[in-house]
C-alpha cells in the first residue's frame, strides 16, 4: 500500500465498513431456517426476507448518490451507519412480539444504510492515495467485505441457529408460563446479536464523526441515464449483475435447508473429520447441537471461498482476458451445481458450497466488463449497475418457490440458467482488454 501516512487511518476505517456490510448481509440468512419455523413460513416467504434486504438496493441506489451530492461522503457514511444501526434495533421488537412484518421493515432499514454506504465508501478509497494504487486498495477492502461475509455464517449458527424451536403443535400443548418462558427465549436469541451490532455500528458512527477524511471533488458527468442506456453492453451488464446476485444470494440463503432435506447432519455425524469441525467451531458435543446449527457452520465455506477465489481471481484477470475468466468461471459453476443435483451426501454437499470460490470474481469483472468505454457516463452506469442488485430481491423467493413445488434438486435448474447467462456474456467480451 502506498497511500500517504495520513490517509491510512481513514483507510482502515473505511476497510472496516466493507467487512461490516459483507458480515451483516449474510448474516441475514442465518435466520431464514429460524424465522421459517418461528412463523411457519413457506420457502417462499422465507425467501421474502431477501425481498425486503436487496429490494432496497433496488429503490434506494440512485436515491442514495443525490443524498450524496447535498450532504457530502462523510456526512453520508454517518447516515448509512445510524440507518443500519436502526434497522438492527427493529429487530428487538419484531422478535418481542414475533410479528413478521416488522422483520421486513428492519431489513430493508438494515439495507437502505448498506446501500448509501456502498455509493460513499468505494469513491472514498480509490482517492485515499496514488491513482495507480487505486485498484490495490479496492481489492484489499473488498477483501475484508469477503472476510466478513465468511465469518458471518459461524457467528449465526454460534448465537442465532444453536438452540431448538418448537413447532407450533408443540408450542400449543405448553402451559402459560411455559409459552412465555419458550418465547421469550426465542426473541433474546435474535435480539441480543443484532442489538449488540446496533451499538457497535454507533460506535463506529462516532469514530467517523470526529475523523478527518479526505474531501473529494464532485466531476459532473456529461450525459444522461438514456444515454448510458444506449449502449448494448451495459445493458447486458447490468443483466448480468441482477443474475449474479440473485444465484449468489439464493444458493447461500437456503444451504442450511438444503442439507437437512438431503440428512447431511447424520452423514457429519458418521464422518470423523467432518464431526471434528463442527465441534472445533461450535465448541460443544454434537450430539447436544441443534440440526441447523450443524450443517451452518458448512456454508462459511461457501463464503470464504469467495474470499479465496478473489485473490486468485486478481492474478488470473492479469495474465488472461476478464471475459474468458467470467466465462471460464461460470462454466465451472454449473458444472458443480450439475455434480450436486446428480449426487449425495458429502459429494452433493461439498460440489455445490465450491460454488462460492467460482462466484467471487463475477461481480468486478462483470462491473467492469459493463463501464468499459462509456466515458463520462461511468458514474450514471456505476449507479444502474448498483441497482441491478435487486437480484438478490427477486431470484431467491422465486428459487424459494420453484422449491416449494418441485424441491430442490429440481429448481437448482434455475440457479443454473443465471450462471448460463453470465457464461455467455463473459465469452462475448472475451476480446476485451478490460484490467480489473
Amino acid at each position: 500500500m502506498n497511500q500517504p501516512k495520513s490517509y491510512r487511518s481513514s483507510f482502515i476505517l473505511l476497510t472496516i465498513l466493507f467487512f461490516l456490510w459483507g458480515f451483516i448481509t449474510v448474516l441475514v440468512d442465518s435466520l431464514i431456517p429460524r424465522l421459517r419455523e418461528l412463523f411457519t413460513l413457506t420457502y417462499f416467504q422465507a425467501g421474502m426476507v431477501q425481498f425486503a434486504f436487496f429490494g432496497a438496493y433496488f429503490l434506494l441506489s440512485i436515491p442514495a448518490s443525490y443524498i450524496l451530492t447535498k450532504i457530502g461522503y462523510k456526512k453520508g457514511i454517518i447516515l448509512g451507519l445510524c440507518t443500519m444501526a436502526l434497522g438492527c434495533l427493529l429487530f428487538y421488537p419484531a422478535a418481542s412480539y414475533r410479528i413478521f412484518g416488522i422483520f421486513m421493515v428492519a431489513y430493508f432499514i438494515l439495507a437502505g444504510g448498506i446501500t448509501i454506504l456502498q455509493v460513499a465508501a468505494n469513491p472514498y478509497v480509490a482517492v485515499l492515495g496514488t491513482e495507480d494504487g487505486a485498484s490495490s486498495r479496492l481489492n484489499l477492502s473488498q477483501a475484508f467485505n469477503s472476510l466478513g461475509t465468511a465469518i458471518a455464517p459461524i457467528i449465526g449458527a454460534l448465537f442465532i441457529l444453536s438452540d431448538k424451536i418448537k413447532t407450533s403443535d408443540e408450542i400449543a400443548i405448553l402451559t402459560d408460563a411455559e409459552k412465555g418462558l419458550y418465547l421469550a427465549t426465542e426473541a433474546s436469541a435474535v435480539q441480543k446479536p443484532f442489538v449488540g451490532l446496533a451499538i457497535f455500528i454507533f460506535i463506529i458512527a462516532g469514530v467517523f464523526f470526529f475523523a478527518k477524511l479526505p474531501k473529494l471533488i464532485n466531476e459532473t458527468a456529461v450525459g444522461s441515464y438514456r444515454d448510458a442506456l444506449k449502449h448494448k453492453n451495459l445493458v447486458m451488464g447490468i443483466i448480468g449483475i441482477f443474475f449474479y446476485v440473485g444465484a449468489e444470494v439464493a444458493i447461500g440463503s437456503y444451504l442450511v435447508n438444503y442439507f437437512l432435506e438431503m440428512n447431511m447432519v447424520e452423514v457429519i455425524k458418521q464422518n470423523g473429520f467432518m464431526k471434528s469441525i463442527v465441534e472445533g467451531i461450535l465448541s460443544t458435543g454434537i450430539t447436544e447441537s441443534d440440526d441447523k446449527a450443524i450443517v451452518g457452520v458448512f456454508v462459511t465455506f461457501y463464503w470464504s471461498g469467495a474470499m479465496i477465489g478473489r485473490f486468485a481471481g486478481a492474478y488470473l484477470t492479469r495474465i488472461i482476458k476478464p471475459g474468458k475468466v467470467l466465462g471460464i468461471f461460470a462454466t465451472i459453476a454449473i458444472s458443480l451445481i450439475l455434480i450436486s443435483i446428480s449426487t449425495t451426501g458429502l459429494v452433493s454437499m461439498w460440489s455445490i458450497l465450491a460454488v462460492g470460490l467460482f462466484n467471487s470474481i463475477m461481480f468486478p469483472t462483470i462491473f467492469t466488463l459493463a463501464i468499459d468505454g462509456i466515458g463520462s457516463l461511468k458514474p450514471k452506469a456505476s449507479g444502474m449497475l448498483c441497482t441491478a442488485i435487486v437480484g438478490g430481491a427477486i431470484i431467491p423467493p422465486t428459487f424459494g418457490y420453484l422449491t416449494d413445488q418441485i424441491g430442490f434438486k429440481s429448481a437448482l435448474f434455475f440457479v443454473i440458467l443465471c450462471y448460463t447467462y453470465i457464461l455467455y456474456y463473459g465469452f462475448i467480451n472475451s476480446r476485451k482488454q478490460v484490467t480489473i
